[in-house]
């Protein structure tokens, strides 16, 4: 859908169509407010262009947090409400992302010379509004990396209900696709050799949808298979899920190539897993040394994986070989994850204890921890404001 409004009387709504009758020739306008938008946006694809009214709502600025946890963030989002203070205006359309603001009474001239040209653009909004890359790795082969991302992207996209992507960058034997139960085809081959020929388009044939919030992108490419991705093949492709997703979340093979180390550096989280073992806490070391000489700042997560596996080191051990805790510690689960990957079902449906353990890691992803820097329309007020 190119353009949605949401209107909580009936003279703003004839004003609206009123207004942009030169620009549209049918207007979908629904009754209601920001609220009403945000249930309905949790069950439907965003439009290109919304239109939502903040008349009568107690906490604006909650609210239309709340709207671009649920939204796309390429969504051109035009604003109408009561204030009409210009320290409103500025914060909504210098700091928050919103594209303009109208205050009531509206008039038929004003919605037509404000609203009318970013209707007509139906899309001007700032690229990449709220959405955020993390990449999720293992400091060594076989200690569950493919798991946690798969699963943390789940959880992701079902506690925000905003829109996840899931890029699996193992073009050979990559395992997330059949976690997932799904197939891929050579579409991410294709964008990362020839960026070229991506567009939005490309990126909707070339992706899978593994649930209505979460799309998956993954290569299975034979391993005699010669890839010789481009610099730019990745840069282009992350654009592209970045505008289409709220949080793109990269399974990243170890050790990292050219490549790979081109997306640790532009993620805004970095998770590294480790097995419950002597190498694993040596590897992690030299892990953080390796993000540590990259470009980009972004925090380093450690998640601990199979811990109480048998002939494993416990957890004091661990410990006292990390220097401290890890961040998130999953528990071993040697009957429900095999159970599942076979299955290819994901193991977060079946598995509550999975679920409890990755639940601190996906809501510092998600962006809901009060420390966690959300770049939503409000993530600069909040750290402004000290919210």
């Amino acid at each position: 859908m190119a353009l949605l409004a949401f209107a909580t009387d009936d003279e703003t709504e004839a004003t609206l169509r009123a207004g942009l009758s030169d620009t549209v020739e049918a207007m979908p306008v629904r009754r209601g407010g920001i609220r009403a938008a945000i249930r309905a946006l949790e069950r439907e694809r965003t439009p290109r262009v919304l239109v939502v009214d903040l008349c009568g709502e107690g906490d604006p600025i909650g609210a239309l947090d709340a709207l671009a946890a649920v939204c796309e963030p390429d969504v051109t989002l035009l604003v109408t409400g009561e204030q009409s203070d210009i320290g409103f205006y500025r914060d909504l359309t210098r700091d928050l992302g919103v594209a303009e603001y109208l205050h009531k009474p509206l008039t038929r001239e004003s919605v037509a010379r404000v609203f009318g040209p970013r209707v007509a653009g139906m899309a001007e909004a700032p690229a990449h509004r709220g959405s955020r890359i993390v990449t999720v790795c293992g400091v060594r082969g076989g200690v569950g990396a493919t798991t946690i991302a798969v699963n943390l992207a789940l959880q992701v996209a079902e506690t925000t209900h905003g829109h996840v992507g899931l890029l699996d960058l193992h073009l050979r034997g990559g395992t997330a696709a059949m976690m997932l139960g799904l197939r891929c085809s050579a579409g991410l081959r294709v964008a990362l050799e020839n960026p070229d020929r991506v567009d939005a388009l490309f990126l909707e044939r070339a992706s899978v949808l593994a649930s209505d919030r979460l799309r998956l992108l993954a290569a299975d490419e034979p391993p005699e298979a010669e890839i010789a991705p481009k610099p730019e093949g990745v840069t282009r492709l992350l654009d592209l899920l970045r505008a289409r997703c709220s949080i793109v979340v990269v399974d990243l093979p170890y050790p990292p190539g050219p490549m790979e180390r081109q997306v640790l550096s532009l993620a805004r989280q970095r998770v590294l897993v480790l097995g419950p073992d002597l190498a694993g806490a040596r590897d992690l070391v030299a892990a953080r040394k390796l993000l540590a000489g990259l470009q980009g700042n972004g925090p380093v997560l450690t998640v601990l994986n199979r811990a109480g596996a048998p002939g494993t080191l416990p957890l004091n051990m661990m410990q006292e070989g990390l220097g401290g805790l890890p961040d998130v510690v999953v528990p071993d689960l040697p009957k429900q994850l095999p159970r599942a990957a076979n299955l290819g079902r994901p193991a977060l449906h079946d598995s509550a204890a999975l679920r409890k353990a990755l639940a601190p890691l996906a809501l510092e992803v998600g962006g809901t921890r009060p420390h966690a820097a959300s770049r939503s329309w409000l993530g600069r007020l909040r750290e402004r404001i000290g919210r």
